[in-house]
């Protein structure tokens, strides 16, 4: 069966480290300026656009943070789960 997905060619797996980050950056950085634009200004007619830009400063901080964070989370991580093996 063919998926709208398997259409495009895929990066390939070396870039997880990258990618990973950027698309998780992306989402939570999304959740949090909109809940944040939200509780400070409430419904307004321009929110999608003021929530927009939030979200883009957001991004382009959330970003290089994850991917400077990560390591210290996965290595404090590990202090209470148990490696997986290779």
């Amino acid at each position: 069966m063919i998926t709208p997905a398997s259409k495009f060619k895929k990066l390939p797996a070396r870039y997880m480290a990258v990618i990973m980050p950027l698309i998780l950056s992306g989402m939570m950085s999304a959740i949090v300026s909109l809940i944040s634009t939200l509780k400070s200004l409430g419904l307004q007619p321009d929110l999608l656009g003021i929530w927009l830009g939030t979200w883009l400063i957001s991004w382009i901080v959330a970003f290089p943070t994850v991917l400077v964070v990560l390591p210290v989370a996965r290595r404090f991580t590990l202090l209470f789960v148990q490696s997986p093996q290779p």
